[in-house]
């Protein structure tokens, strides 16, 4: 398989009891690219992402990261497979007993490869990436903004170094100013970082701001897998619905 390939899905089936959420799905994402996930409520766009990260196993097909397959060898290589991506799930999903600092330390504590003193100093470093102070890492998330939350999740995201980035509406609830911001940090990053990002969305403003292709789930679904540009020439009924507010503005 290519080497730049970061995500191939082959063939995926995703099933819930009698209901088929997802039926032959393939898409390949490369190296560097940002890709967006968009699709009709209920469309089955965070299934796919959990099946991406491990959290789902299809009932039929594959998923390929870094070219291997996402459950071939032991537990430990698994493991080391997965600490190669970092997620942002909807709303941040931060733990609410921890504060900032033991939030983002979380993940390098379980690699259970670093002393304290080391931890500490990469959770400052985390929190400076992000654009956060400090004395925020004391805060509980009880706290912080939305905004700040979903930074501070972001920073967790990345506190391994992933080479993929996955975010789950990352937007989602953010005012204008505090979306605006978050959609400029992601794309600083992306370049400063050079990582391969995956979002799913339901903004149009998000998706125009950020993505270098449109992964559209549809029909159960990717029927198109391309540049924004050429996702709007597209004659199909999702398609034409998701881009009509882009449409009248334009």
């Amino acid at each position: 398989m290519n080497p730049k390939k970061v995500v191939a899905l082959r063939g995926l089936i995703s099933r819930f009891g009698d209901n088929l959420v997802l039926n032959g799905v393939d898409l390949d994402i490369m190296a560097d690219d940002i890709v967006a996930l968009v699709g009709g409520s209920g469309s089955g766009k965070t299934t796919l992402l959990r099946h991406i990260i491990g959290l789902h196993r299809p009932a039929a097909g594959e998923v390929f990261l870094f070219g291997e397959p996402l459950f071939a060898g032991n537990y430990l290589e698994q493991q080391v497979r997965r600490r190669r991506f970092g997620v942002l799930f909807q709303q941040g999903a931060l733990f609410s007993a921890f504060n900032v600092r033991d939030n983002i330390a979380f993940p390098l504590r379980e690699l259970k490869a670093l002393e304290e003193e080391e931890i500490q100093a990469l959770v400052a470093y985390k929190l400076a990436m992000v654009e956060l102070e400090p004395e925020h890492a004391l805060l509980m998330p009880a706290q912080l903004s939305g905004g700040m939350s979903r930074r501070v999740a972001l920073a967790r995201a990345l506190a391994l170094e992933p080479e993929l980035l996955l975010l789950d509406e990352p937007t989602a609830g953010l005012d204008p100013d505090r979306s605006t911001s978050f959609v400029a940090l992601v794309r600083r990053l992306h370049r400063q970082l050079g990582i391969t990002v995956v979002l799913v969305t339901h903004d149009v403003s998000t998706l125009l701001a950020l993505a270098g292709r449109v992964a559209v789930l549809a029909d159960r679904r990717i029927v198109s897998a391309v540049s924004l540009e050429e996702t709007m020439k597209l004659d199909h009924p999702f398609i034409q619905s998701f881009f009509q507010l882009f449409s009248k503005r334009g």
